[in-house]
């Protein structure tokens, strides 16, 4: 018996494995019996649709051992099979990509990118962020209800993403179809995501428009995104000689420790990843927090009374959701995790979701408990490869439901949430609230 193409979930490692599971909810329940029984879990990778099956995979659910393989790149590549549990069909390509990279090819790009991420940029990056979240709500304030993730929570990350990059936000929503495609592989309706309007873009999101393949592709290919490369190729050029006040254009002329400048090649896979990873996160995370406030309105109210617990309401609301739920690393030799026996070339893909409701690290780790003590959540990751974009991600939250403490009051379910159809990002494409305006 199979549903959507994959076989019925029998076990714990189905359960978790299956794309169909997390259309309903995250499974908890069967993490936290794989953690306290197999913390370490052999999963069998059976084919998902049209996709095929794979050789199988160790799951590491135990905050502990998902920070011992995060923090040691030597033993756990992202370069040898990639950082997504699937094998790339294109592996060539996809190891291009900062995020698949180990050191010491990893670390020379990160250190070009934080140093465009100047305390300036940052600052007015913060200033207009704050600007635009405040703008969103007060858009949709007078109104009563809303869809809290499409119509206030999505163009948040387009519009920073916009402003780091320095395109026209009339482009904006080809970020949208682009992280849609991307990271909605597994549902039907963002793999095939193309609803914008292209009447007010530049000439140069027409061309790009005018290569979007037809029908299904792998969009983890280079021939799978070719209207994402032709944009980030003509903007990458653009940006080399025309400079703007952007990060994008400050990471254009940096220089690394051998005088070498980025390539526009590079530029073009770094586009990809801020394209579609910068704004996953955030556009998952917000609804997350907003889906948190809603199960728990004491904790609402006592975010409300008192501000100052924003912040750490925060980092609650990115441990409790936790956006990205698992990323893979490949063995380069055979090594031990968790007491269990790994061998050279198997994949370890470190699930987030569980290892951030560890009994052993948090209390009580299924509440949402805006008060708790900043705890040690790994939502950004841990190591070479924790998330540049983490000080971005966080701005935006803040100044979000800032701004919805300011304009919406009585916040309440206005229909059932419907969540994403993937593995691997925690996502809610629609939220519908209603509230009380507030003046």
């Amino acid at each position: 018996m199979t549903q959507r193409g994959v076989a019925t979930p029998v076990s714990d490692t189905d359960v978790i494995y299956s794309p169909d599971t997390y259309v309903r909810s995250v499974p908890y329940d069967a993490l936290a019996r794989l953690r306290s029984s197999t913390p370490v879990a052999w999963v069998e990778e059976k084919p998902v649709d049209d996709w095929p099956g794979g050789p199988g995979f160790w799951a590491v659910l135990r905050h502990a051992d998902v920070r011992h393989v995060l923090r040691d790149a030597r033993l756990f590549s992202s370069q040898l099979g990639a950082t997504q549990i699937r094998d790339a069909e294109d592996l060539g390509y996809v190891r291009r990509m900062m995020l698949n990279m180990d050191p010491p090819e990893h670390s020379r790009l990160r250190r070009l990118l934080a140093k465009a991420f100047t305390p300036r940029a940052v600052a007015r990056l913060a200033e207009r962020i704050e600007q635009r979240a405040h703008a969103l709500v007060d858009a949709v304030a007078e109104k009563g209800e809303a869809d809290f993730a499409k119509e206030i929570a999505a163009d948040l990350p387009l519009l920073t993403l916009a402003d780091v990059f320095g395109i026209p936000e009339s482009d904006r929503w080809l970020l949208f179809d682009w992280s849609n495609r991307v990271i909605g592989y597994q549902d039907a309706e963002y793999s095939m995501s193309a609803a914008f309007d292209t009447s007010n873009v530049t000439a140069m999101a027409r061309r790009a428009i005018g290569l979007r393949p037809t029908g299904r592709v792998d969009p983890r290919s280079r021939a799978g995104m070719p209207d994402l490369y032709a944009y980030a190729h003509e903007l990458g050029e653009y940006k080399r000689r025309h400079p703007g006040d952007d990060v994008m254009t400050a990471l254009m002329h940096q220089l690394d420790d051998k005088d070498g400048q980025v390539a526009v090649e590079e530029f073009e896979n770094l586009f990809w990843l801020f394209a579609v990873a910068g704004n996953e996160t955030v556009r998952n995370g917000l609804p997350g927090g907003m889906s948190a406030l809603l199960r728990y309105p004491a904790e609402a109210a006592r975010l409300r009374a008192d501000r100052s617990l924003l912040d750490g309401a925060v980092e609650e609301m990115l441990r409790w959701w936790t956006p990205v739920m698992n990323f893979r690393r490949t063995a380069t030799a055979d090594t031990v995790v968790g007491s269990v026996p790994v061998r050279k070339g198997e994949k370890v893909v470190v699930w987030f979701s569980s290892a951030n409701r560890d009994e052993e690290v948090f209390a009580e780790p299924s509440r949402f408990d805006i008060g708790r003590t900043p705890g040690d959540h790994l939502t950004f990751g841990h190591g070479p490869h924790f998330c540049l974009g983490a000080h971005l991600a966080r701005l935006q939250m803040r100044a979000m439901f800032g701004a919805v403490l300011d304009r919406l009051h009585d916040i309440e379910p206005a229909g059932d949430p419907v969540r994403l159809r993937s593995n691997f990002q925690n996502g809610i494409k629609r939220l519908p609230i209603r509230w009380t305006p507030s003046g």
